[in-house]
């Protein structure tokens, strides 16, 4: 039994100390930061003025982003699941390669394709759009969401492939042949059975854009109501409150690992189940 312990800790060192080093240690000292005037740097966050209109922003941001992620990747996977390998694995690595991408790349790359001058804008105006209103667009939230999805969809399909690709499809021709609709037994059937993928899948895109800012201040700068924005103009401008900026990084990684941990403990409680 000994002997099985300490080849256990003995894999489990190198990542334990990974996230000793790039996690525990950063937060740590962020903690010292934010808490080096008794704590009252957290009620200056919550009481500035702008704090909770970002942290609703956020919100919205988030769930949008998330929600539209979600049900595109979770589209792609199924049909991914239903080619061959060869084919699904050329799809899968070219659906990946946004995940290589920084968001000031995705940000640049929307504005070039999708801003005022942008070549899907210049083609949409051609077919008798107004270019102004639908380049404009891009640089609101829902410009963001939509920019932020690009980088998100790929981590959806990545969760959920193997999921789809594990499920028994002889269980949704049963249903058919019993006189289920498709969608009948794609609601009854398959979805209540990678339900737990599919929200630990949510949870790990909402954590990622609550807490992005590259591609948010490529396209709305510091206009945008959301947390990682008024983090970033807390550090970037003139003020030296950095005892407040130090407490919101705190509040903003507390909410994205309870995000996370929602969907780990989600995922958990399933495969306990199986």
């Amino acid at each position: 039994m000994s002997s099985r312990i300490l080849a256990s800790a003995t894999l489990a060192l190198p990542g334990a100390l990974v996230l000793a080093l790039f996690f525990a240690l950063p937060v740590l000292a962020v903690a010292i930061d934010a808490l080096q005037d008794g704590g009252s740097a957290f009620a200056r966050v919550l009481a500035g003025a702008g704090f909770w209109s970002a942290l609703t922003g956020s919100a919205v941001l988030t769930l949008v982003a998330a929600t539209l992620s979600t049900l595109v990747g979770v589209a792609v996977a199924l049909h991914l699941s239903r080619l061959s390998q060869t084919r699904r694995t050329i799809l899968s690595f070219v659906i990946a390669l946004p995940l290589t991408f920084s968001g000031l790349i995705v940000a640049y790359g929307f504005i070039l394709g999708y801003g005022r001058a942008g070549f899907v804008t210049q083609l949409l105006a051609r077919a008798g759009f107004d270019a102004a209103t639908i380049g404009g667009a891009l640089f609101t939230p829902t410009g963001l969401a939509f920019a932020s999805s690009y980088y998100l969809i790929p981590r959806v399909v990545i969760g959920m492939l193997p999921v789809l690709i594990n499920f028994d499809r002889g269980q949704l021709a049963a249903a058919e042949s019993l006189g289920a609709t498709s969608a009948q037994a794609f609601r009854q059937i398959l979805l209540p059975q990678v339900g737990a993928p599919l929200i630990a899948s949510f949870c790990l895109v909402a954590a990622v854009v609550f807490g992005a800012y590259g591609t948010a201040l490529a396209l709305v700068g510091t206009q945008l109501a959301i947390l990682p924005l008024r983090l970033y103009s807390l550090i970037s401008e003139t003020g030296s409150d950095f005892p407040a900026a130090a407490a919101l990084a705190l509040l903003i990684t507390a909410a994205c690992s309870a995000i996370i941990t929602i969907g780990e403990w989600v995922g958990a409680k399933h495969e306990r189940h199986l």
